[in-house]
């Protein structure tokens, strides 16, 4: 995997994937002299675990059949006070939507995720304490289930 941020001025990068040929703007927040222009590097890391393990979960409810209608993947994770600011704690929130969705199936897409495919979550999990959560709402947006998957000691 090869990637690369490009400086534009100040503190505005571009970031850009060899494989995927996409790209991103990067920038810093105006406290530390950039233009609030772009995603901060740790927004990224964030958003890359949701991406990651939201992409395995629909994946495995798609396969298992399950009628999803919508599909939501949050990542709260708090940070250090002191530099560097590394993620200290992580909260992961599964919200899932549709027609009889299984609890059972949705547990087992999350576990899938955190255990076996998701690479994001597998090294960021080295190091940063993870809760992961889910929601289940029916078609018409009521609350039907929620808890919590854990580890298995």
């Amino acid at each position: 995997m090869d990637a690369k941020v490009t400086w534009s001025q100040g503190m505005t990068f571009t970031g850009n994937a060899a494989g995927s040929g996409f790209s991103l703007p990067i920038g810093a927040d105006p406290s530390v002299g950039g233009n609030d222009d772009g995603f901060r590097p740790l927004e990224l890391m964030a958003i890359s675990l949701a991406g990651c393990t939201a992409l395995d979960v629909i994946s495995i409810l798609a396969k298992k059949q399950q009628a999803v209608s919508a599909f939501e993947v949050s990542v709260q994770a708090d940070q250090s006070e002191t530099h560097p600011h590394v993620f200290t704690h992580a909260r992961i929130l599964y919200k899932v939507s549709g027609t009889d969705i299984d609890p059972k199936a949705v547990l087992r897409a999350i576990e899938l995720s955190a255990l076996k495919y998701c690479p994001a979550q597998a090294m960021l999990n080295k190091t940063v304490p993870m809760d992961l959560f889910y929601e289940i709402y029916d078609a018409s947006g009521s609350l039907v289930s929620s808890g919590e998957w854990k580890m298995k000691d």
